[in-house]
């Protein structure tokens, strides 16, 4: 084997190493974490953190925020959650004024298996969907 052959099979062991470590399976961050990988993970946590927001700022304000910048007054919601970029993910939220009831979706930049879409309302319950972006219809999201 020469040098140069010695050189490529090295190469072509770390090249091999890290496509394996970078597709290793997603860690559950908690026991029933439904997430399927660390930008869903991040999403469900915005979720849970928007969905939250909502009810404090609903118990002090007698009606939901119509902005995502209106949450930032709970505490639990900073200024940086305000902006719908949120990595893997786009924030897309709907205040329904006249209802007092809103809607929020994860719309994931590029759909796979990983990144699947969510979606949830003023009755708290996350939906998701796998085939298209995520609405009321959409199953309800279940522990793994």
């Amino acid at each position: 084997m020469t040098v140069k052959t010695a050189f490529i099979a090295f190469l072509l062991v770390i090249l091999t190493a890290g496509t394996a470590l970078s597709q290793a399976a997603y860690q559950p961050k908690f026991k029933g974490d439904p997430a399927h990988s660390d930008s869903e993970a991040a999403a469900l946590g915005y979720m849970r953190t928007f969905l939250r927001a909502q009810r404090i700022y609903k118990r002090k304000n007698s009606h939901y925020a119509t902005s995502l910048m209106e949450l930032t007054k709970t505490g639990s919601f900073t200024r940086r959650m305000a902006n719908p970029d949120r990595g893997d993910y786009t924030v897309k939220f709907k205040a329904h004024k006249e209802k007092d009831t809103f809607e929020i979706t994860m719309v994931p930049k590029q759909e796979s298996a990983d990144h699947r879409s969510f979606f949830s309302d003023d009755q708290g319950k996350i939906r998701v969907d796998d085939q298209k972006e995520a609405d009321e219809n959409s199953p309800v999201l279940k522990a793994d």
